[in-house]
């Protein structure tokens, strides 16, 4: 998967994002570090232990670099930055049961803006999956030649 590279002086207001997910009884937030076993045994769960450890790596940072997903008191989805390198986005992932609701836009668009807030200018998106999504939403090119990027010679489980 390519990488790919965002601009975050030109990202789309969140407060419209947010204020949809909270009419669906959606709640987007930092995670806080009492719930990081929750967090991250979920990201493990539905997306392994890579993404888990990641994870795990955003929620011990200062300010937590991790968002949530709630509803009904269930964690929904998440996003990180900063987890593997700096001014990288990512793991990201959405209840595969909800999505397309507007709950992976939300998670995006938070984690982004907190980027920004924190000085970057660009975020990169590492190993950036769904492509197309990240274009329409944030507005990310494909990085030339990033195939495999930082993830390269990753050790793996047998």
């Amino acid at each position: 998967m390519t990488d790919m590279l965002v601009k975050l002086y030109t990202l789309p207001e969140l407060a419209p994002v947010l204020a949809q997910q909270n009419t669906q009884g959606v709640e987007i937030r930092r995670a806080l570090v009492p719930e990081r076993h929750l967090v991250v045994d979920w990201v493990r769960q539905h997306w392994g232990a890579a993404w888990a450890s990641e994870c795990d790596t955003a929620l011990v940072r200062q300010p937590v670099s991790c968002f949530v997903a709630i509803e009904a008191a269930h964690l929904v989805g998440f996003a990180c930055h900063e987890a593997t390198y700096k001014n990288f986005f990512g793991p990201f992932g959405v209840d595969p049961a909800q999505q397309r609701r507007g709950i992976g836009e939300a998670l995006l668009l938070t984690t982004l803006h907190d980027m920004a807030a924190h000085g970057y200018a660009y975020a990169i998106i590492g190993g950036a999956g769904p492509g197309d999504f990240f274009t329409r939403v944030a507005g990310a090119i494909p990085i030339a030649d990033s195939s495999s990027g930082i993830y390269r010679g990753l050790l793996r489980s047998r």
